[in-house]
């Protein structure tokens, strides 16, 4: 299944998101994988600073992995540069598939 999310980058930021994506730490990739989380792509729209995620899932969503170890580390150094709720975890709004094509 594919599923999709926004989340959001503060402003003047885009270089260092970048930067650290580029250098996804090892254990959280293999996290995301051994739990179904494949073909992960991450636009930005620089007008709203909004990120458009996408992944392809077997099991859990990445948004799902939050009561682990790593991921709550991920969210913490991430949460200098992007909206973040109480919890570090980046602001997450789902969003419903209106169109396909194969």
């Amino acid at each position: 299944m594919k599923i999709a999310f926004k989340m959001k980058l503060k402003p003047g930021f885009k270089e260092e998101y970048q930067k650290r994506h580029a250098a996804l730490w090892p254990e959280l990739r293999d996290l995301l994988k051994a739990n179904g989380i494949s073909d992960y792509s991450i636009f930005l729209d620089e007008e709203t600073h909004i990120l458009f995620a996408v992944q392809q899932q077997s099991g859990a969503s990445s948004q799902d992995l939050g009561n682990t170890e790593i991921v709550q580390k991920w969210w913490a150094y991430m949460a200098d540069i992007m909206e973040t709720n109480a919890d570090l975890s980046p602001v997450s709004i789902p969003l419903p598939q209106v169109f396909h094509m194969d």
